[in-house]
């Protein structure tokens, strides 16, 4: 049997009664502790589940879209938006199923499915990307002022130079020519500091003067 001096056994007695006095406190937070590094576990298992699973959607409605199958991909977009709403695979199916609506004539649902997009998609890039789609087929049903109004939110620096060429478009459309010839130079001053920071734009030269021919076409007043 083990034997302590004087010093040990008070130690031993010290510790007893510091167990007794906060022993249940302890106990409780390495508890909460334990609980905690399991519920982080499961939540990180259960989002790469997620994103798995919203992968393999994702992967049908992009065979849909080469396929061009507006119906297959309306469906699989839903099924994403329903069950992995939280996922940028759903905006970004609802965006690419959109496209494909618009062209085969379903207005309705382009709509909807860009404005789900506007509403609840996690990332700004593709909240601006839908809000940029969305203000064309406004425009296209010659619904300016809702268009204008969706685009009055400054959009990420890659939008910005899209966005003024829209806005343009649309005041041109209303007869508001200085304010869509701002629009339109805003758009050329935000392509040039593109360019000077070698962000890509595409076709720069093509584009930069289809901009500038829009703005001539209003004339100096």
């Amino acid at each position: 049997m083990a034997t302590f001096d004087l010093e040990e056994q008070e130690q031993i007695s010290e510790l007893k009664t510091w167990w007794r006095m906060h022993g249940n406190l302890v106990t409780g937070v390495l508890l909460a502790v334990a609980i905690g590094v399991a519920g982080w576990q499961g939540w990180n298992y259960y989002q790469r589940k997620q994103a798995a699973e919203a992968s393999a959607v994702y992967a049908a409605v992009q065979k849909a879209a080469a396929e061009r199958d507006p119906k297959r991909a309306r469906e699989a977009a839903g099924e994403l938006i329903d069950k992995y709403p939280g996922t940028a695979y759903a905006a970004m199916a609802a965006l690419t199923s959109a496209r494909l609506q618009f062209d085969a004539g379903d207005l309705k649902t382009a709509k909807a499915q860009l404005q789900w997009v506007v509403d609840k998609a996690r990332d700004k890039d593709l909240r601006d990307l839908g809000r940029l789609r969305l203000a064309h087929v406004l425009f296209d049903e010659k619904a300016l002022d809702e268009a204008l109004k969706l685009l009055s939110e400054e959009p990420a620096q890659a939008f910005a130079t899209r966005f003024n060429e829209l806005r343009g478009d649309l005041l041109a459309a209303q007869g508001k020519k200085a304010e869509a010839r701002a629009a339109y130079q805003a758009a050329l001053a935000r392509q040039a500091a593109d360019q000077s920071a070698a962000i890509p734009a595409g076709r720069d030269t093509q584009y930069r003067d289809l901009l500038q021919m829009k703005a001539d076409s209003l004339g100096d007043k």
